[in-house]
């Protein structure tokens, strides 16, 4: 992945300019990821030869940018405070105390920022990039991007760059909707698993400290020794390519449903092509790899009864498991197979409930495990919009989920070119992805 200098110009924390002490429970959606690694996602920006200048990033972009955090975080203080565990509490809480403050680092790097874009046309171009880590029990990523866009869109309105005392309002679509009573709890649901999730978790990561209440991250390195990273993009047309050579091998007929063809969204083809693509490429590297699963999570705000507000701030997303044979990932048929797996497993939701079979997923994941099958996972959304990042000077030039590289997990993103396309991050070892990329472009050539 190569190694650059990286010098830090400036460290400073920024806190909301008058927010109260505030608290939130966790619920159970919230728990799961207690343990889970932070979601890091970086925004490369390409900046207006003007403001390129390295006097006026400094003196104008980096207070701007400084003073329309702490603006923002004054709506969202939780993401200023902590996650603890009063021992007054069956749960743990996130927490914002006067005082407490997120980390403003500014600094700089030896890399080519063109090569960074993958040989972006702006040949003589500055460039610069904004990362945010955010911890998946706090919040998830439709409410990591509305705390972004909210940022974005203060430091485009706020005009102060010096006051701290005052904070603009936001639009109301960007205001995040803190009333955790809107969960019910699994108990009301009807469901039986636990919901501290951690004999569930010791189960699947038996090296990690198995205390109740233990907060330490589960051990998910970065995978960085001989590891690549790359992007690729299925444009719209080449999903629409996709999609008639999916249908044209499908079981139309299907007992009690309709007789016409299934409508096969963008995701259901991006994560069917995707992970078949890595799958195959594992197995022709490492034969001894032949046995996979693909869980995906889905946002569950429009799905509850009854519905909650889509500006919900913290986790409302509950993962599926598709039921593709473990050997089904390498079959010649094996796009068309898993496709169909994900569209039932949709459709069995929207049919039966989002957490139809729930009680019974946490012991197909330890049976995977003992078996040695390799699950690959999604990371962010081609319905986040997040190419409208716009700060003041554009939109980004590229978004990138560097911690896909902490799992077999793939970064999804709409196409930077607005063609209805979606763009695919991956972190793999150099010699499974110049596979994977050969078998990619293969499936979408006109050859």
């Amino acid at each position: 992945m190569g190694s650059h200098n990286i010098k830090i110009q400036y460290h400073s924390r920024v806190s909301p300019p008058s927010a109260t002490q505030t608290s939130l429970s966790l619920t159970f959606f919230d728990l799961f990821w207690l343990r889970f690694h932070p979601v890091e996602r970086i925004f490369f920006y390409t900046l207006p030869t003007p403001q390129s200048n390295p006097s006026i990033f400094y003196s104008k972009i980096v207070p701007k940018l400084k003073t329309s955090l702490s603006h923002t975080l004054q709506h969202f203080p939780p993401l200023a405070g902590n996650v603890v565990w009063p021992n007054d509490s069956p749960n743990p809480i996130v927490q914002y105390t006067p005082g407490n403050s997120v980390s403003f680092v500014v600094a700089e790097s030896e890399a080519d920022f063109n090569h960074v874009l993958d040989n972006s046309p702006h040949q003589a171009s500055e460039g610069f990039s904004i990362g945010i880590s955010t911890h998946h029990s706090v919040l998830d990523g439709k409410s990591s991007t509305l705390f972004i866009k909210a940022w974005s869109s203060l430091c485009q309105t706020n005009d102060d760059e010096s006051s701290e005392s005052s904070s603009p309002s936001l639009a109301p679509k960007l205001v995040p909707f803190f009333n955790r009573s809107v969960i019910r709890t699994p108990r009301e649901l009807g469901l039986n698993f636990p919901t501290n999730w951690t004999e569930a978790l010791t189960k699947l990561f038996p090296t990690g400290n198995s205390d109740g209440r233990c907060l330490k991250l589960l051990p998910f390195p970065p995978r960085l020794e001989d590891e690549v990273r790359a992007r690729f993009v299925l444009t719209g047309a080449d999903l629409e390519k996709l999609r008639k050579g999916v249908l044209s091998k499908w079981d139309i007929v299907e007992r009690g449903t309709e007789s016409e063809a299934p409508r096969l969204s963008s995701f259901v083809l991006t994560c069917a092509y995707a992970v078949v693509c890595i799958a195959k490429a594992i197995h022709g590297v490492e034969k001894e790899k032949e046995k996979f699963a693909f869980a995906f999570t889905v946002d569950c705000r429009a799905r509850l009864e009854p519905p909650i507000p889509e500006n919900y701030f913290g986790n409302c997303v509950w993962g599926n498991l598709v039921d593709a044979d473990p050997l089904d990932f390498i079959k010649e048929e094996a796009f068309g197979i898993v496709a169909k797996s994900i569209h039932s497993k949709i459709k069995e939701m929207l049919d039966k409930g989002i957490f139809h079979g729930a009680d019974s997923s946490f012991s197909k994941y330890e049976s995977m495990a003992k078996e040695k099958v390799e699950v690959f996972a999604i990371a962010g959304s081609n319905r986040f919009g997040v190419y409208g990042t716009d700060f003041g000077w554009g939109k980004p030039a590229k978004v990138e989920i560097t911690s896909v590289g902490r799992g077999l997990t793939i970064g999804l993103a709409e196409s930077k070119d607005g063609n209805g396309g979606v763009e695919v991050g991956l972190v793999l070892k150099k010699n499974v992805m110049d596979l994977f990329a050969t078998l990619f472009r293969r499936g979408v050539s006109d050859e």
